[in-house]
């Protein structure tokens, strides 16, 4: 990846990219002691505006997540959102981007703790298209590594040291030639994806894992149960057994970077007839039309980069 005209926000300041660096000795590089937030912004081709696709509740779970590692961030959530604008906009992007807070214990110090440890916050962004880019669906399998339970490492966190656990998930799925993976929880329901959030189709019903199966608080997830509603699907909270994936009528994987990625095969078991089904396609239709700002509703959600 080029790092020419490239930026980030790093002590205090927004700085080249490359300036942008910590020591080995710091906390949060040794023991995975921080917070990250992933924000989308898109291009808009008819307004030639980047919008960052809600990026105030992005924040307001970045700081909530932060308590969780006694994480004292020394902004506020205006003051971040300032700065991702700020950060954009140098960067004169026309594409496409994700955007990646980090909140993290910045001390040089030897020693597993979380007090007494300064507190560093930062941002940087890249050029991002689609996550998995297939649009005609996904093969993921079921896990052999269980999702980390909330009182060992809370899985909506999205604490950097916690990801080992879907990125082990990840890489399993990808040796066994498969795009993704599943994880169950320790009592054996299903939970999400590696670093995604899940829902079924069964007999019109969109059902999601609800947020005490150790699931990621999902913005996103959010945002496609309330389209779901308006287009008259109903959707339900409830815990997922694990062959419910193999008869389900539809399944499909979401999130910021995620989107909406439909699943057509579980464990080499074909979901109904193997392409995305019609939830799922109207789902994912709204929620990029809605993203990108193009259909003129909620225009809180959308921050727009540039000026004019």
């Amino acid at each position: 990846m080029s790092f020419e005209n490239r930026y980030a926000f790093f002590q205090g300041e927004i700085v080249p990219i490359e300036q942008a660096k910590v020591s080995i000795m710091t906390a949060a590089f040794n023991y995975g002691t921080g917070i990250f937030e992933g924000i989308r912004a898109y291009w808009n081709d008819e307004h030639e505006q980047l919008y960052l696709f809600r990026l105030q509740e992005h924040l307001e779970r970045f700081f909530r997540n932060c308590r969780i590692l006694l994480l004292d961030v020394p902004y506020t959530e205006q003051q971040l959102g300032d700065v991702a604008v700020e950060l954009l906009r140098k960067e004169a992007f026309k594409t496409d981007v994700y955007v990646r807070p980090l909140a993290y214990k910045a001390t040089c110090a030897v020693g597993v703790r979380l007090h007494d440890l300064e507190t560093e916050v930062s941002m940087f962004s890249v050029p991002f298209g689609k996550y998995i880019d297939k649009p005609g669906g996904i093969s993921v399998m079921v896990s052999s590594w269980r999702r980390l339970e909330d009182n060992t490492i809370p899985a909506r966190g999205k604490i950097t040291g916690a990801y080992v656990n879907a990125a082990l998930a990840k890489t399993e799925a990808h040796l066994n030639g498969l795009d993704d993976a599943l994880l169950l929880c320790q009592d054996g329901r299903v939970s999400e994806g590696s670093a995604a959030n899940l829902f079924i189709v069964r007999h019109g019903n969109l059902i999601t894992p609800p947020v005490t199966d150790d699931i990621l608080e999902g913005i996103t997830r959010a945002t496609l149960m309330g389209l779901a509603v308006e287009m008259g699907v109903p959707v339900e909270e409830r815990p997922i057994d694990r062959t419910e994936l193999y008869v389900a009528d539809e399944a499909f994987l979401c999130g910021t970077a995620m989107e909406v990625t439909p699943i057509v095969s579980v464990e080499h078991r074909t979901i109904s007839d193997g392409k995305p089904g019609p939830i799922t396609s109207r789902l994912a239709t709204r929620y990029e039309a809605l993203a990108r700002g193009r259909e003129g509703v909620r225009p809180e959600w959308h921050t727009p980069v540039y000026e004019g």
